[in-house]
């Protein structure tokens, strides 16, 4: 199993930045993909953008090209660097994992995202 903490959420403008991070502890050498995923308001949780072992990279069309997911060598994390935010951005951020040995899903606690003026 894994553990998975996020860490980086706040308030923000619309048009500004804001870094994600996942800290992830335990069996991390099973992990097939890591990600993130997001939830607002009285809505499903939705697919943001992962990374598998291959390094191959998915992200969803509302935050292509805005969003960018990368591991973070120095702090062995991974992150979502997210930029030009918009107020629909804002939602509770949580990193996902699952492994090649176990059949479900892994999930940090979440962050809070705010975009607003």
């Amino acid at each position: 199993q894994v553990q998975l903490v996020e860490s980086g959420g706040g308030l923000v403008q619309p048009g500004g930045s804001l870094r994600l991070s996942c800290a992830a502890s335990g069996s991390t050498d099973s992990i097939n993909r890591i990600g993130w995923y997001r939830q607002a308001p009285g809505k499903q949780r939705e697919f943001v953008a992962n990374l598998d072992r291959g390094n191959i990279i998915a992200y969803s069309d509302s935050v292509k090209g805005r969003f960018i997911i990368f591991r973070d060598h120095t702090k062995n994390t991974v992150d979502l660097q997210m930029n030009r935010l918009k107020p629909e951005d804002t939602a509770v951020y949580y990193c996902n994992a699952d492994l090649l040995t176990d059949p479900w899903d892994y999930w940090g606690q979440g962050t809070q995202v705010t975009v607003s003026s």
